[in-house]
């Protein structure tokens, strides 16, 4: 046997070995990764800690009121000061002269709010949560408070992201990519420096995914350890002498788990802070269902399909439509606990309007959220940065958040003395990061297909069909969060939205990454990794000034324009 033949031999072996640790064994149900999870976790708190210092230094910069916080912010303070959000003026006239509200805001005078309720048309809990920073660092007189709360959020969303990498590829390198990702996107910084609510969403809705993982490997887990019993009650049966025994052929029921309950209750919280969150609940709840169902047909268990539908799915549902629901309703307790509330007394003043059969504290609840979805559903408002949903994911059309030309030269300016300085915040994600994520999901889908179609074309068995499953948990994301927006296309939306689906889109670059590291040679592989994180690095580098409002020359903010649209 030549050299050749014995290398080539040792790089099939190796690339079977890969492959076969990253489906994990079929003859043991628990996850073979979990072997090493202090080393795992000490990691991913490295990853999550630099991805916190990129969020939270210069947190407070700029004293300023940056785009829909004007909104968010203040409606917090007024929250947390009377129970629920109060108007505030355009413009305060002092010493006769009218100064913005958001100017006096942003200086420390940040009392001048009227009594009246203010028409807010997205849940509080979004809002409670910028309250709570407000009420843990400071008050409204420190930007940092204003911020601190949806920083907090992006540093939870790395470490979550590390955890469901690793869980969904059993490969801690690429769980640790995924967490640089999420800790280097544009995107993912400016929307953790910036008091707005669409962080909020991604990370309940990232923690309920990364439950209904869990969830997976525990059901996947008791249905090896029954249907073993149940092989085993079957060969009993069959013995001389033996009493045959009663076999359970659908399986157990694997509907109720705390992992599901907790789930149920973040895709709530998501909906409490916007109501984007039901199609996220609606999503996960289908796919973790389908999972289950699909992982009894692996198994061997008869009439997989209709009973992973009717014992696992309709009781499933039986619990956590209601927690959701609950759980949605309580974001809401302060608006049912003050009379002043906007439109609490709208059944009172309405007689035999509305849902007449209710009470008329949830009459008035129900005409106020008719109001609300009016307003959400026919918003066609111009405005310079609206971004048609299905741009999204190639960021066609970024957000600026904030624009300012500057006196003198502080920062790098200096090093441009005769340039205009301006400070910018633009939400506007790593372009090397979206990009390729967007290829690699189409990437990722195609991979999926060629491998299910390959493998029947073999003859190969449900329990070869691999790890294909985790195709759904890429496109779960964007199934959820960004593909119902295709029905506004006509609505006023913006690119910042799409925080909502970042996560997704780190996964469907580790889904090929994970592909490639048992198809390609080791060495290739390698050099490719490296050099698309160094890039993605440097990218991230370069644009990060105008992600976080860095002084900086016209010129130089100027190069980072690289389409028209992006200005």
């Amino acid at each position: 046997m030549s050299i050749q033949t014995v290398k080539a031999n040792a790089r099939y072996a190796a690339l079977r070995r890969r492959r076969h640790q990253r489906d994990g064994s079929d003859a043991s149900p628990e996850p073979r990764w979990t072997a090493s999870w202090p080393f795992a976790w000490l990691m991913t708190i490295l990853v999550a800690a630099f991805g916190g210092i990129l969020r939270f230094v210069r947190l407070g910069s700029p004293r300023a009121v940056v785009f829909d916080e004007t909104y968010y912010v203040k409606d917090a303070w007024t929250m947390l000061n009377t129970g629920e959000a109060r108007d505030w003026p355009k413009l305060v006239t002092i010493d006769g002269v009218d100064v913005e509200i958001d100017r006096l805001f942003a200086a420390g005078d940040t009392d001048r709010w009227l009594n009246t309720a203010e028409y807010v048309v997205h849940p509080p809990v979004g809002k409670w949560m910028i309250a709570a920073g407000l009420k843990l660092f400071g008050g409204a007189d420190n930007p940092v408070a204003w911020r601190a709360s949806v920083a907090v959020a992006g540093v939870v969303a790395i470490v979550l992201i590390t955890r469901v990498a690793l869980r969904l590829f059993h490969n801690l390198p690429i769980a640790l990519i995924a967490g640089l990702l999420m800790s280097l996107d544009g995107l993912g910084i400016v929307m953790s420096r910036t008091g707005l609510l669409d962080n909020f969403i991604m990370v309940f809705a990232l923690g309920a995914f990364s439950l209904m993982l869990m969830h997976r490997d525990w059901a996947r887990a008791r249905l090896r350890r029954q249907y073993a019993i149940d092989a085993a009650a079957r060969t009993a049966r069959f013995k001389p002498g033996r009493r045959g025994l009663i076999l359970q052929r659908r399986g157990p029921m694997i509907a109720l788990s705390w992992y599901r309950v907790g789930a149920a209750f973040l895709l709530g919280m998501a909906t409490g802070v916007k109501w984007s969150g039901t199609y996220l609940f609606a999503v996960f709840c289908v796919i973790s269902v389908l999972w289950d169902a699909w992982e009894r047909r692996r198994i061997g268990y008869r009439a997989w399909f209709t009973t992973g539908l009717v014992k696992d799915g309709l009781v499933a549902a039986c619990y956590m439509v209601p927690i959701y629901a609950l759980t949605y309703l309580g974001g809401w307790l302060n608006w049912f606990l003050h009379a002043d509330s906007y439109m609490h007394d709208w059944a009172a003043n309405h007689p035999g309007e509305g849902v007449t059969w209710l009470p008329e504290s949830l009459r008035s609840f129900v005409a106020y959220h008719a109001q609300m979805w009016q307003f959400h559903t026919t918003l066609d408002a111009p405005h310079d940065y609206k971004a048609n949903p299905l741009t999204w994911p190639l960021q066609v059309r970024p957000t600026s958040f904030y624009w300012e030309k500057l006196s003198g030269h502080p920062g790098l300016c200096s090093l441009a003395p005769d340039s205009q300085c301006v400070a910018a915040i633009t939400s506007l994600g790593n372009p090397l990061i979206w990009w390729a994520g967007s290829l690699c999901t189409v990437t990722a889908i195609i991979i999926a297909i060629a491998g299910l179609v390959r493998g029947r074309i073999r003859g190969g068995t449900t329990r070869e069909d691999g790890g294909y499953w985790r195709i759904w948990a890429v496109l779960a994301g964007f199934l959820g969060g960004w593909l119902p927006w295709a029905q506004y296309l006509n609505r006023t939306t913006f690119t910042f939205y799409s925080i909502v689906i970042l996560p997704w889109i780190v996964l469907a670059i580790c889904y090929v990454l994970d592909w490639l590291h048992t198809h390609a040679e080791i060495g290739t592989y390698r050099l490719t990794v490296g050099l698309g994180l160094m890039l993605i690095v440097l990218v991230s580098a370069f644009f990060y000034p105008i992600w976080t409002a860095i002084p900086v020359p016209y010129e130089f903010w100027l190069s980072h324009m690289w389409f028209r649209s992006w200005i």
